[in-house]
């Protein structure tokens, strides 16, 4: 599935541990360390974006600057002021995924559109995440969320070429048969913990999950908390060991963004996918309900509140924007994090320019 040969190619693949700690990352000996992660990055780019022309897909460019970053609760935004011509000045931020943005232009009419560009995201710094990174994000209008699936494992295989990812000792062969794997089954295998049955309705039951949890947490933890404890240290682990896992229809309480499923509203047309044990992409058939939106940020944003003692605004124009949208599909993919994968690296930030 390559383009003019293998994308990921031969290169230098230097311990991150052999870096001179104290030469800066554009000193020319550290740069030649990275420069074949780098190189092989810009023959995936190309080919991916082949990939979306060859589906009649628009590339669109969508503004960083933003009324909300995103309203998630444990998404941090990077904020800033812009000052008007009269000198008075307004708080914005820089976006934390282009998905409020691609939603208006949807609603303006477009129907397959792509977005690659940086986004930003402030506490996070690990071999896996910086604050800055580069997200490929794109939406089918009228269009199926399986659709979507299917887009991301081609794109997945597109970057992998021929190889084999294998990251901290886990490995996977992307082009092997894909393993599809509900959230809820997930649960039950690994953690020996009925989900469903934590959820009244779609409203998640702090007791019934804390009954059923494998995993220690605190007292004054939330649904939600305990939830993502059980998923990191019981679930995550196992998924895309030896093949591409799709771990797919989540709680609707862990959607806030996406449609509930029509056979049962507890769960939600949300999707992860993951290679090697590494999450790269997150996918939704996408919710817009505009009424039902705005309920899941302000709830969002209570726990934000709630937990670290701030919350963003809500983006009205993005609300109006969802009375006008189709039924979409949509899904974000860290593109660093793929290219790490595809190349061998051992750190986000020496795939990066």
């Amino acid at each position: 599935m390559s383009v003019g040969g293998p994308i990921a190619g031969p290169m230098n693949k230097a311990n991150p541990s052999d870096f001179a700690k104290d030469l800066p990352w554009f000193h020319p000996s550290r740069h030649q360390d990275r420069r074949g992660f780098l190189l092989a990055r810009n023959r995936i780019i190309t080919a991916i974006r082949g990939w979306f022309a060859a589906r009649d897909f628009l590339e669109v460019d969508t503004p960083a600057l933003q009324i909300s970053p995103g309203n998630e609760a444990h998404l941090h935004g990077f904020e800033t002021k812009l000052i008007h011509n009269d000198g008075s000045s307004s708080v914005r931020y820089l976006h934390t995924s282009p998905e409020f943005a691609c939603k208006k232009l949807l609603a303006a009419g477009e129907t397959r559109i792509f977005n690659l560009g940086h986004v930003f995201r402030n506490r996070e710094r690990t071999p896996t995440h910086a604050p800055e990174f580069t997200m490929l994000e794109w939406y089918r209008a009228a269009e199926p969320y399986n659709q979507i699936i299917e887009d991301t494992v081609a794109i997945v295989r597109l970057a992998a070429a021929e190889a084999k990812f294998n990251w901290k000792g886990i490995a996977c062969d992307p082009l092997a048969k894909v393993e599809m794997l509900t959230v809820a089954e997930g649960f039950q295998k690994y953690a020996g913990v009925d989900l469903l049955s934590t959820l009244d309705g779609n409203r998640p039951d702090v007791k019934a999950l804390a009954a059923q949890c494998p995993v220690a947490f605190q007292d004054d933890e939330s649904w939600t908390d305990i939830f993502s404890r059980i998923l990191v240290e019981k679930i995550e682990p196992h998924l895309g060991q030896g093949r591409i896992t799709v771990f797919y229809e989540y709680p609707s309480c862990e959607a806030a963004l996406a449609r509930a499923c029509a056979h049962d509203a507890r769960v939600a047309e949300r999707f992860e996918l993951y290679a090697a044990g590494v999450e790269l992409a997150n996918g939704f058939g996408e919710l817009t309900d505009a009424i039902e939106q705005r309920r899941r940020f302000e709830e969002e944003m209570d726990i934000k509140q709630r937990v670290y003692g701030e919350r963003y605004p809500i983006d009205e124009e993005l609300l109006r924007a969802l009375t006008m949208m189709p039924e979409a599909s949509g899904v974000a993919l860290g593109l660093d994090r793929l290219i790490m994968l595809a190349t061998g690296a051992t750190r986000i930030d020496q795939v990066q320019w």
